[in-house]
């Protein structure tokens, strides 16, 4: 399977389990979260569209205007094919998320390692999330990791681990450090020893040339994933070399200890 749309079209013809055209998708909804962690400058301010399906959710992050949340009364109650096929990305995204997500569901994948996110406030959860999630980067002091999509913490989590981080982000010019932030992806590509991509690369429709180019040449991917995390489990091993895959109800819209999910692929795979 090389890209996202090798694996829609897989799920719509019921490769992966039962056909979508026989599921409902129970509710759509669209939450705006804003928030700025203390000790930094930046307010990170995000919109999600999520679906739910049965017993699992699915969710995408989307730029500002990109989904009308009006959306959500038509698409609540419509058959899963119908927003597989013809939704705006964002809202395909989050019912590809969700159909994968009910078919094998993260807290009974015998291969995710649990971590469960301490109590608390914001910035004590959000270090936990980053430490666990630089804590799959198997790296040499000094390599060049590749940031796509940058969060303060875990720009501090890289370099904790000796990792010398180049960033990339849509929204962000600098860190709270003063750090340049690009929003060109394409030499950080070329050039990084290591790349860690946040899940929002499937919302913007960029994560299947991260993972070509990361395949060309032998580079680790690592995923960072609340957008589309059980979509991007599924080329774990093809591409994508480990995982921290954290299904909704995401770490910010809680105070009580939550559980990320990490994955490694297996050697040789």
């Amino acid at each position: 399977m090389k890209n996202t749309d090798e694996l829609l079209a897989g799920v719509l013809n019921g490769e992966h389990g039962p056909l979508p055209s026989e599921l409902v998708a129970t509710s759509v909804f669209w939450v705006h979260h804003g928030t700025r962690l203390a000790g930094g400058n930046t307010t990170y301010l995000n919109q999600y569209v999520l679906v739910r399906l049965g017993g699992s959710f699915g969710g995408c992050a989307f730029e500002a205007g990109e989904v009308d949340p009006s959306l959500c009364r038509d698409a609540s109650g419509a058959p899963l094919d119908t927003l597989l096929r013809d939704a705006p990305r964002p809202l395909r995204t989050a019912a590809l998320d969700a159909y994968l997500s009910a078919v094998r569901p993260h807290r009974e994948a015998a291969e995710a390692e649990p971590v469960t996110l301490p109590a608390g406030a914001p910035e004590t959860r959000a270090q936990a999330r980053d430490a666990a999630i630089a804590g799959l980067l198997d790296i040499e002091a000094g390599a060049r990791v590749g940031l796509i999509g940058v969060v303060n913490p875990l720009v501090a989590a890289i370099r904790e681990r000796g990792g010398a981080p180049l960033l990339c982000d849509f929204n962000l010019r600098t860190t709270q450090w003063g750090d340049p932030v690009t929003d060109d992806m394409q030499q950080l590509l070329d050039t990084a020893d290591a790349v860690v991509a946040t899940g929002m690369t499937l919302g913007n429709g960029s994560f299947d040339t991260v993972l070509a180019r990361c395949r060309e040449r032998g580079v680790p991917l690592v995923v960072y994933a609340q957008t589309g995390s059980a979509v991007a489990r599924a080329f774990l091993g093809a591409g994508v070399t480990a995982l921290s895959a954290e299904p909704f109800p995401f770490s910010q819209f809680s105070a009580e200890p939550t559980t990320l999910y990490r994955y490694r692929a297996v050697a040789g795979a």
